[in-house]
């Protein structure tokens, strides 16, 4: 166990450029002082294909930038009232598998979920956290990630109360009709819901870290 607290840093409303150009760069640069930091986040509207994406699953993007990124899985779409957690870790210093951290991932999700009564599951042939609804199953959060240099990027993302219409554009993760929900349409959410907090707490105590805000 790595005995370092993990730094949450909370980054507010954010392009997605910069961010991940900011991610690459901190991967770059990393060594074995550099503290293991979760960014929290809520992008402006964006469509992003990860590595294995293809160009037919983006059906009608409109006036929503797409993006082409370095992460793991298909096209997804993130936009405001949608809470995105980057882990940023040295993986090869924690000894944290790529599945490990996957279902770390997911777990920290299905943890949040329950918090609000609401049960959720994760998928090993489709990556990311479902629940059920009157429609039948959908999925609530998307994740893909990186590894490059013994070190993690890209991560998860939770919907929680955008507007998921932009979904209707792409075939999200490479599946034509899969129904996207987000966590105001099962349950009342406070104004002053703290649902990104409450994720980046989950995922420290899946990989049994600690977490200490930066601001």
């Amino acid at each position: 166990m790595v005995s370092q607290p993990i730094e949450l840093h909370r980054l507010g409303h954010r392009a997605y450029l910069p961010v991940w150009k900011a991610m690459r760069e901190l991967t770059d640069i990393r060594d074995e002082t550099t503290p293991d930091q979760f960014w929290l986040v809520e992008h402006d509207p964006v469509f992003t294909q990860g590595q294995a994406g293809k160009p037919e699953h983006v059906l009608m993007p409109g006036e929503i930038p797409v993006v082409k990124t370095d992460r793991g899985g298909q096209v997804t779409y993130h936009g405001p009232g949608q809470v995105v957690l980057y882990p940023l870790l040295d993986v090869r210093r924690g000894k944290i598998g790529v599945r490990e951290l996957v279902t770390a991932l997911e777990n920290s999700v299905i943890d949040v979920l329950a918090l609000y009564g609401v049960a959720a599951w994760a998928k090993p042939d489709a990556p990311g956290v479902y629940i059920d609804t009157p429609q039948g199953e959908a999925k609530i959060a998307s994740l893909g990630l990186r590894i490059r240099r013994g070190s993690s990027y890209h991560g998860v993302a939770l919907n929680i109360d955008g507007d998921l219409s932009p979904f209707g554009r792409i075939n999200p993760c490479g599946y034509a009709g899969m129904q996207v929900t987000r966590l105001a349409d099962v349950v009342s959410l406070p104004i002053d819901h703290c649902v990104g907090d409450q994720l980046a707490s989950a995922l420290a105590e899946q990989l049994q870290r600690e977490l200490q805000p930066v601001n």
